[in-house]
């Protein structure tokens, strides 16, 4: 196949084709100097440049203060599941973190910080199928918690909050891998912000972590480095050799954000494309939404048909005509439509009208 299809993959997703353009055009010779960005040394002044533009990209779009640091790691947002406790829980055999969890991402991160040491789960919607998100009066944190630490978009379940967390004065810990620049957020609120890179800002393989100087001295002086926030900051994220493939592409996606119009013109992009296909989830009695109407995510629209025999051919029908990615998370099952930042309206308008025909032909 020579033509692109339209990619719902909830990660790696799809990129704007205006940066893989962009990077094709240098793949062989960066900036005309005969080599690839693959290929020179990250110590070099040209990838010292594009590390700093990466940083300054994000910057400038979230808007950061002085006081916040822009690292870029590996391992995943995952990693960071482990990495967090470690510097923060362990540094202190009295300490304790409070988690919020709303999906399966939260479980997997309260389960990791355990490891490390105390972690209570302060709320969770698992009772309910996690559906929906918990309104922030309802959130009780221990006054002496060490930070508080939820999903503010769970790609599995389709679930999203649709505010910033305030910790009231505890730090607040926040895995915003699917929905990292997709709107404005008040980032004062965050003491510490993660991402992978692999949803809507370039490709697998770069972490990014956005952390405020007054969390970074308190990170565990005890840790080996490469498990350091500290040292990672100290050496402007280059403590060992990066992904400067992954932050050279961030810095492009960082540039395409900019001349999109930045976060307030990416939100209305975004909530355009989740209402159109919303509102054709709600005409139907053949699809069933997931996520509570509240709740509901701008990234991750996920449903299901009346069986599962259906939800296959689904999927397989809709492979056939250049619709991927549908299938829903292996744990759940189901339909999920990954509609991130890069995904253009044209690939929801087809979906939906392939949802209808298939509707027609199969209900």
């Amino acid at each position: 196949m020579t033509e692109r299809v339209f990619n719902f993959s909830a990660g790696p997703a799809t990129m704007p084709t205006e940066v893989l353009a962009k990077a094709q055009a240098e793949l062989l010779s960066l900036q005309g100097i005969g080599m690839s960005v693959m290929e020179i040394s990250h110590r070099s002044e040209i990838f010292e440049k594009i590390n700093h533009d990466a940083q300054r990209g994000i910057k400038d779009l979230l808007g950061l203060p002085n006081n916040y640091q822009v690292l870029f790691l590996q391992g995943g947002a995952t990693f960071q599941f482990l990495m967090i406790p470690m510097n923060f829980l362990q540094a202190d055999e009295r300490a304790a973190a409070n988690y919020v969890v709303t999906g399966t991402w939260g479980v997997k991160a309260a389960a990791e910080a355990r490891r490390c040491g105390t972690a209570r789960t302060i709320f969770s919607t698992a009772e309910s199928g996690f559906k929906s998100v918990p309104a922030q009066s309802e959130l009780r944190f221990n006054p002496d918690a060490t930070y508080v630490h939820f999903t503010s978009n769970e790609t599995i379940e389709g679930i999203e909050f649709k505010y910033d967390l305030d910790g009231g004065g505890i730090p607040v810990i926040c895995d915003a891998s699917s929905n990292i620049l997709s709107k404005p957020i008040d980032v004062e609120k965050y003491s510490l912000i993660y991402a992978g890179a692999q949803k809507n800002l370039g490709p697998s393989g770069v972490t990014v972590v956005i952390i405020r100087d007054d969390l970074l001295a308190k990170v565990n002086s005890n840790l080996p480095s490469m498990l350091s926030y500290q040292s990672f900051a100290k050496h402007n994220s280059m403590l060992n050799t990066p992904n400067t493939w992954g932050i050279y592409l961030i810095n492009f996606v960082c540039e395409w954000i900019k001349e999109k119009g930045g976060l307030v013109a990416m939100q209305t992009i975004n909530e355009t494309k989740a209402r159109v296909l919303y509102d054709a989830l709600d005409a139907s009695s053949f699809y069933r939404g997931h996520a509570d109407s509240e709740a509901r995510s701008t990234m991750n629209v996920t449903f299901r048909l009346p069986t599962e025999e259906l939800e296959k051919k689904f999927c397989a029908d809709a492979l056939e005509i250049g619709l991927d990615g549908l299938k829903g998370h292996r744990s759940v099952g189901g339909i999920r439509a990954s509609i991130y930042n890069a995904f253009p309206l044209a690939g929801v308008e087809k979906l939906v009208e392939f949802m209808r025909e298939f509707e027609r032909q199969n209900g």
